[in-house]
């Protein structure tokens, strides 16, 4: 795939954790986003949250958007050099990270393809 490649990222979050889990991510895995934004990997991140409860068919209440350079940067895997030197503490931030999963109930990934239009 030539050019930028778009993934967006949808979590569920279980009733009354929605706070914490927002809370864990900033502390936890944006400064990695921001790194990978810092070193060309991305050439954006956003994050978005459903502004009513709505029906619930949606299934999701927090979406993250994540524009790769290209295709060569969503098979690079330098996340683990990152964490290992943001996070000295690595029992501290696996426990965190796997509370933060804990409060889902769902989570899923979708990778975008533009359509062209005529």
């Amino acid at each position: 795939m030539p050019g930028p490649v778009e993934i967006q990222y949808f979590y569920k979050t279980r009733w009354g954790a929605h706070d914490e889990w927002i809370e864990l991510f900033l502390r936890n895995h944006w400064p990695i986003l921001r790194e990978q934004l810092a070193q060309g990997r991305y050439t954006a991140v956003r994050m978005a949250t459903a502004r009513f409860h709505g029906d619930g068919l949606a299934g999701w209440d927090i979406m993250v958007s994540i524009t790769y350079r290209d295709w060569a940067a969503v098979e690079e895997h330098s996340d683990g050099t990152i964490i290992t030197r943001l996070y000295p503490d690595q029992a501290a931030f696996r426990a965190e990270e796997r509370r933060r999963f804990e409060l889902l109930e769902a989570h899923w990934d979708v990778v975008l393809e533009d359509a062209a239009l005529s």
